[in-house]
């Protein structure tokens, strides 16, 4: 339950993220015993490269208390979308928060809102949907995989979050969003290999009075099918864009002070002894705050393509 709402101490089931620090983090749940491979039922115990740590020992233990391993120490924080899109198993590719953010936004998720979303994969951006549209609106996520929809759907189930989200084994571009949710969705995303074949699916499912449509291609060929289709049903608002995080390096640099004191003094040919005196002294030095680009940029990761379908379209 432990994405449900916030909470302050640990309770046995929860998954807990144990910070080890910012590129190593674990995602654990929080039961006194597991099953190993053999059937036997033994202690839960889990290796770090900072030692072992029996988990049954952080069982009441306050969220961002430390605690101690075999050979060091480590953090213990509540799971947030952002810690578990860090931790999660991947069962496929994810979408990182950069995009999600984006997602979010553009489709104005909102409490109360009714999302569909296919295909579900990992689970990354179902859970920033979820908490963005508790306690009253509903995610329907479709998953083509049977064995990726049935592990999304416990998980689900594990998180507290079940009373949110439908879990749909389905293809939805050869079947469609199910006839009940036709009319019934707020805004559609779609992460597809061929997103234009379920773009008039989506097109069903959006409300009557309009919504908001996202696909996440990895080529932009894959984009260009499906704004071609998204022409053709009416959509307008259409554009395509690449979500770039680029942080920038923030330094504090010393500089010399140019002394311009020279331009004011009158020209002359005769030679004074003194300037070599005066060029030898040092010079002041202040300090600026500068700006810089990183060395390394980030990569390429997909291409995001949003569309409004505008109030009262005719569906036939």
């Amino acid at each position: 339950m432990s994405f449900l709402k916030p909470k302050t101490h640990i309770e046995q089931g929860d998954i807990v993220i144990l910070y080890l620090s910012v590129n190593s983090m674990h995602a654990i749940e929080a039961v006194p015993t597991i099953v190993n491979k053999k059937g036997e039922t033994i202690a839960n115990i889990f290796q770090t490269p900072y030692g072992s740590l029996k988990v049954q020992s952080i069982i009441g233990v306050e969220y961002g208390s430390r605690v101690e391993l075999s050979k060091g120490w480590a953090h213990v924080l509540q799971p947030n979308p952002e810690l578990w899109t860090q931790t999660l198993p991947h069962r496929t590719q994810i979408i990182y928060t950069p995009d999600i953010s984006m997602i979010l936004h553009q489709l104005e998720v909102r409490p109360g809102a009714v999302i569909v979303e296919s295909g579900t994969g990992s689970g990354s951006l179902s859970h920033y949907f979820l908490r963005a549209l508790k306690p009253t609106g509903r995610l329907h996520t479709f998953d083509f995989h049977e064995a990726r929809a049935d592990q999304a759907r416990d998980e689900f189930k594990r998180h507290g979050l079940g009373d949110f989200v439908t879990v749909y084994h389905r293809d939805v571009c050869n079947l469609g969003f199910t006839s009940e949710l036709d009319g019934a969705a707020d805004a559609v995303f779609l992460d597809l290999p061929a997103p234009d074949l379920a773009v008039p699916h989506a097109f069903k499912a959006l409300k009557l009075s309009g919504g908001r449509f996202c696909s996440f291609s990895p080529c932009i060929e894959q984009s260009q099918r499906c704004i071609n289709v998204l022409t053709k049903l009416g959509f307008n608002e259409i554009c395509s864009m690449e979500v770039l995080q680029q942080e920038s390096v923030i330094k504090t640099r010393s500089l010399p002070v140019i002394d311009l004191e020279f331009l004011k003094a009158p020209k002359s040919t005769e030679r004074n002894p003194n300037d070599d005196i005066k060029s030898k002294e040092p010079k002041e030095l202040k300090k600026y705050l500068t700006s810089s680009n990183p060395q390394v940029l980030p990569g390429h990761t997909g291409f995001l393509t949003f569309a409004t379908l505008p109030p009262n379209i005719p569906k036939a």
